[in-house]
């Protein structure tokens, strides 16, 4: 049976909305894409002396359990450019998953929901373009309340 997946995709090196388009069209190998929302143009969270990154949302169905879907999204990662281990610096590509139905999974390296979603404007603002009434477990807020409550200062603006 399919699950309902929300994703977020970043890049913020090279061609940005090149490599934002690729990894759509390259999702739909694993998942079928219902909904993207605009581009979000937003500034670095953490190492702050890097460019912007452009972020896109995508909610779709996907038949694929959580690990074997984060191993398709991080070939796609590998695929775009990305290097393995590349964190809090400049990427060619990341994808998140960001709610996958109302599973919760809690291991080392894979925790959904994305459990800094709650405090990124830069995640919650796409993500509530296409799936505003999602609630997250396990609180069950949806991800409209969340972004109202999001104190987060950083700039993110859809472009």
């Amino acid at each position: 049976m399919p699950e309902e997946v929300v994703l977020l995709l970043g890049s913020n090196t090279g061609r940005r909305v090149r490599r934002l388009r690729d990894a759509i069209a390259a999702l739909a190998g694993e998942v079928a894409v219902g909904e993207v929302s605009r581009i979000h143009a937003g500034e670095p969270s953490g190492r702050t002396n890097q460019p912007w990154y452009l972020n896109v949302a995508v909610r779709g169905e996907t038949g694929l359990a959580p690990e074997a879907l984060l191993r398709f999204l991080k070939r796609i990662e590998g695929e775009a450019g990305r290097k393995a281990g590349a964190r809090w610096g400049p990427r060619e590509l990341d994808i998140d998953i960001i709610l996958m139905g109302s599973l919760v999974v809690c291991e080392p390296h894979l925790a959904i929901p994305h459990p800094l979603m709650s405090v990124r404007r830069f995640c919650l603002a796409p993500v509530a373009e296409i799936a505003p009434e999602a609630h997250v477990p396990p609180g069950r807020k949806t991800v409209r309340d969340l972004l109202a409550e999001c104190r987060d200062p950083l700039e993110v603006t859809p472009i």
